[in-house]
C-alpha cells in the first residue's frame, strides 16, 4: 500500500478518536452542562447528521480542486471546531461545534475515499479501504480509550483539546505527503456531476447504503452508551471504561484487518457468516452485561464482527458507485453517518424502558435483524459486482 494511504489514515485517527471518544465522556459532559446522558447522547447524532450532509455536500463542492489543500483545509476547521467545543459552557454551542467538526470530517473522508480508490488498482478497494478505516479503529483501541482516560483525570475539555492538537501532525503529514494536484488524465476523465449523482437511482447502489446504514446504526447504538452499562450493570468504576473501549477498538480492528482482505474477492461469506453471528451478539451481551468477563469477551467479539461486516457493506457502495469517481466516497460517508445518526436515537429511547441502560444492546439487535432480513435473500445481488468491474 502506497505511504500516502497511511498518512491518511493518520488524520482519520484523529477525526475517528473524535467522533467514539462521547462514549467515554457522556456522563462528565452532562453533568458539567447540566443535561440527561440521553441528551448528551445527541451530540453523536449531531456528528452523524453533519457527516451524512456534509459529505455529498462538500464532495460536489470541492470535486475540481486540489486534494493536497482541500485535505489540508479540512483538518484545520475540524481542529478549530474542537478549540471552540473545549472552551464552551454551551450546550447549544457544543451541538453546534459537533455539526461543524463533522462537516470537515466527512469532506475530509469523502475526498479521502476517492483518493485512496485511486492510489491502488481497481481490484484493491477493500484492501485501501481497510487500511483508511485502520485509522478508525485504531482511534478506539488508543485514542477513545486515552481519551476516557484523560477526561476522568481532567474533565472532558482536556480530551477535546487533545483531539485538536492531534490534529496538527496530521495536517504536516498531509501536506508533506499528499500530491499538490489530482492528475490532468483524471480531471479529463471526471464524469458530469450530474451523471454522479444520477448514480444514487440505482437499486443495488440504495440498497447496499442502506444495510450499511443499519449495521452502523447498531454499532453507534450501543457504543454511545457504553459506559453506563460498564459502570451501571457491571458495576464497575470509570476506568474500566477505558478497558471496554480498548477491547472494542482491538475487535474492531482485527474485523476490518480480515475484512479488508475478503470483502474485494469473498464479501458473501463475510456477510452469510458474520451476520447472524453479530445478531446473536447483541442480545447475548444484553443478558451478560452484568458479569464483567463475559462483558468484555463479548465486546471485542461485538467490535469484530460489527467492523468486519460494516466496511464489507461499505466497500460494496465503493464498487457499486464506481460510476462516480468523485462522489462515490460521500455516498460511502453518507451510508456511514445515516446509521450513526440513528443509531445514538434509537438507543436512547430505550432508557426510558424497563431493560435500562442495557436497552442500546436490545436496539443494536434489533437493528442487525432488520438489516438480515433484508441482506439474506438478496446476498446474490449483493455481491454480485466485484474486482474490476461491477455488474450492472
Amino acid at each position: 500500500m502506497p505511504l500516502p494511504l497511511y498518512l491518511l489514515a493518520l488524520a482519520v485517527f484523529a477525526m475517528g478518536t473524535s467522533e467514539f471518544m462521547l462514549a467515554g465522556l457522556l456522563p462528565d459532559i452532562a453533568s458539567d452542562l447540566d443535561v440527561t446522558v440521553a441528551t448528551a447522547g445527541v451530540l453523536t447524532s449531531a456528528f452523524a447528521i453533519g457527516m451524512i450532509v456534509g459529505a455529498p455536500l462538500v464532495a460536489a463542492l470541492a470535486r475540481n480542486w486540489p486534494r493536497r489543500p482541500v485535505l489540508l483545509g479540512f483538518v484545520l476547521v475540524f481542529a478549530a471546531a474542537h478549540a471552540v467545543g473545549a472552551g464552551t459552557t454551551s450546550f447549544p454551542l457544543l451541538f453546534a461545534t459537533r455539526v461543524v467538526a463533522a462537516v470537515a470530517n466527512a469532506g475530509f473522508l469523502a475526498v479521502a475515499l476517492t483518493a485512496a480508490a485511486a492510489l491502488v488498482s481497481p481490484d484493491r478497494k477493500g484492501r485501501a479501504l481497510a487500511v483508511l478505516l485502520s485509522g478508525t479503529t485504531v482511534a478506539t483501541i488508543a485514542g477513545v480509550p486515552g481519551g476516557s482516560v484523560l477526561g476522568a483525570a481532567f474533565g472532558w475539555r482536556a480530551t477535546f483539546w487533545a483531539v485538536a492538537v492531534l490534529c496538527l501532525p496530521a495536517a504536516l503529514g498531509i501536506l508533506k505527503g499528499i500530491p499538490a494536484g489530482h492528475g490532468e488524465d483524471e480531471a479529463t476523465a471526471r464524469p458530469a456531476l450530474r451523471v454522479e449523482l444520477a448514480e444514487l437511482a440505482r437499486p443495488r447502489l440504495i440498497l447496499v447504503m442502506l444495510l450499511g446504514a443499519l449495521v452502523n446504526a447498531a454499532t453507534f447504538g450501543s457504543l454511545t452508551f457504553l459506559a453506563p452499562v460498564v459502570t451501571d450493570s457491571a458495576g464497575l468504576g470509570e476506568l474500566w471504561i477505558s478497558v471496554a473501549l480498548v477491547l472494542f477498538g482491538a475487535g474492531s480492528f482485527v474485523g476490518v484487518t480480515i475484512a479488508g482482505r475478503l470483502s474485494d474477492r469473498s464479501p458473501g461469506p463475510v456477510i452469510a457468516v458474520g451476520g447472524p453471528l453479530l445478531l446473536i451478539g447483541w442480545p447475548a451481551l444484553a443478558v451478560l452485561g452484568n458479569e464483567p468477563v463475559a462483558l468484555f469477551l463479548l465486546l471485542f467479539v461485538q467490535g469484530a464482527l460489527s467492523f468486519a461486516l460494516g466496511s464489507t457493506l461499505i466497500t460494496r457502495v465503493l464498487y457499486e458507485a464506481a460510476g462516480a469517481p468523485t462522489m462515490g466516497g460521500s455516498y460511502a460517508t453518507a451510508a456511514l453517518n445515516m446509521g450513526a445518526a440513528v443509531g445514538p436515537v434509537v438507543a436512547a429511547a430505550t432508557f426510558g424502558t424497563k431493560v435500562g441502560v442495557l436497552g442500546p444492546l436490545w436496539a443494536s439487535g434489533l437493528l442487525v435483524a432488520v438489516a438480515l432480513l433484508i441482506a439474506l435473500p438478496l446476498l446474490t445481488v449483493i455481491t454480485a459486482g466485484r474486482s474490476t468491474e461491477v455488474l450492472r
